[in-house]
């Protein structure tokens, strides 16, 4: 493995957790929906507990937590231009098209951050000694969170667009109601819904 890399990875998945919470905070001052709010409240709330985390991660890597690196203050520009994007929609003025911006915010920060964790994930699989622990364990507490993050937020997307354009939206969307873990659940919620049309 790749020593630099890692670590890289490690302080790239630790910055993104921490502008995630800037996402979420932001995002809730888009949200119209209740049951949304709901939703995104537990995802910050769970956010902040996958940054504490990373934190103890790099503890045990020995990695010092607030390392500067070129592709973590990439990862903090991304995320600082999301909580930008979603204030601009906000100050709009149109309070249904903010929240679909900041539904998108949060698809585009969750997309990486699923990978950011499986790759963790991958890390742990192909790694050797005290380290592989670590990881794994970090990655057990997380990786189903993520998933739902991921998967959850991508239908809210999708249903309040198609509320937007006025078309038929399932609120909330079937992925929720399902209990949507997997990308095969996530694509079986979305051919029901289809279904359903």
């Amino acid at each position: 493995m790749n020593h630099e890399q890692v670590i890289d990875l490690l302080l790239q998945s630790l910055e993104h957790e921490r502008g995630g919470i800037q996402v979420y905070e932001t995002a809730l001052e888009c949200v119209q929906n209740d049951d949304l709010r709901e939703e995104f409240e537990k995802y910050l709330e769970e956010t902040r507990n996958h940054e504490q985390v990373l934190l103890g991660l790099c503890e045990a890597l020995e990695i010092d937590p607030e390392t500067e690196t070129p592709g973590r203050e990439i990862v903090r520009t991304v995320g600082g231009s999301l909580v930008e994007a979603m204030k601009k929609a906000k100050a709009a003025g149109k309070p249904d098209a903010a929240e679909i911006v900041a539904c998108e915010c949060v698809v585009l920060a969750e997309t990486k951050d699923h990978l950011n964790w499986e790759l963790i994930g991958q890390l742990a699989d192909a790694g050797k000694g005290d380290a592989v622990e670590a990881l794994q364990e970090a990655y057990d507490e997380v990786e189903d969170q993520e998933d739902e993050h991921l998967y959850h937020s991508k239908g809210w997307c999708r249903e309040l667009w198609l509320q937007a354009l006025g078309l038929k939206a399932q609120l909330p969307p079937p992925e929720e109601r399902k209990h949507v873990k997997t990308a095969i659940g996530a694509a079986r919620a979305e051919q029901a819904r289809k279904g359903k049309n």
